[in-house]
């Protein structure tokens, strides 16, 4: 198994530090952090970022007008997962499974790009997206043009043993039981995380169960403007927090064991790049 951190889709929001603590000019800098995994003859995505069409199409037909105002998302054909699969040596068709945190727009935009792709997630993130009243908040997340062409849906409910005292689905179809679910609900009702287990231990891509380090490392010291984005995005905020709580104590108790990382820390996102 080789296993490729990838940035499909940057966010340059007005502010700087404001939202990313890092930046010394006027916009930030936040990653969509996406897994690309080798196995054997086959490859999985872990979320997919932006799409071609996200890309070459006028924001507002794929995503919704305020976010990318908010946002200000610095879309490049060559940051998609198809074009870095490709960089690779790799088609789109070698790409045979992607698994979802959720059905969020900076998550889920490429999915029509790998057209022979199983995609697999938690039932209740599909529920959600599909058939839920939609709210506000909402109708901005959820872009149903990003992937009504789908064909082969694979979704789960909670089964088998826990990970780590974590809730998992253990068994995706066609995958090896070294790649699984464990839902971390809040952020969206079929919220997830994805882990992947490594020779040199497992790793936990959490998400947008938390947007900056600070919150898993300190529990202080977040950026206000990503504070703000966290809050408004939550869709079950006693939820989110309280798994917030069990990734900070699963970092306490088995931070050797497991590597947490989440979608939009461009902190991590170059720590992983720079060691794999």
């Amino acid at each position: 198994m080789r296993i490729h951190h990838l940035n499909c889709g940057s966010h340059c929001p007005v502010g700087g530090r404001f939202y990313d603590n890092a930046a010394t000019g006027l916009m930030a800098n936040i990653c969509t952090h996406c897994l690309l995994i080798e196995i054997a003859d086959r490859l999985v995505l872990v979320d997919t970022g932006y799409g071609l069409a996200d890309v070459r199409n006028a924001p507002e037909r794929r995503l919704s007008r305020l976010w990318p105002l908010v946002l200000n998302p610095n879309l490049k054909e060559e940051d998609t997962a198809l074009r870095q699969v490709e960089a690779l040596g790799y088609s789109a068709r070698d790409v045979r499974h992607i698994v979802l945190t959720h059905l969020d727009f900076d998550h889920a935009g490429g999915l029509e790009d790998f057209p022979d792709a199983r995609v697999h997630l938690l039932a209740a993130e599909q529920e959600a997206a599909r058939h839920m009243p939609r709210s506000f908040v909402g109708n901005q997340r959820y872009r149903p043009l990003q992937w009504d062409g789908v064909r082969d849906w694979r979704t789960y409910a909670p089964a088998g043993e826990p990970w780590f005292g974590f809730e998992a689905v253990r068994e995706l179809e066609g995958l090896p039981p070294e790649i699984l679910i464990v839902p971390l609900s809040g952020h969206t009702r079929g919220h997830a995380g994805v882990a992947t287990q490594t020779t040199a231990g497992w790793l936990l891509d959490a998400g947008d169960a938390y947007l900056h380090h600070s919150e898993i490392d300190t529990g202080r010291g977040m950026p206000p403007g990503l504070a703000i984005y966290e809050r408004i995005m939550m869709t079950d905020p006693p939820a989110a927090r309280h798994n917030l709580g069990r990734l900070r104590e699963l970092r306490r108790a088995h931070g050797t064991e497991v590597e947490i990382f989440c979608s939009h820390d461009t902190g991590e996102l170059q720590a992983l790049q720079a060691r794999s």
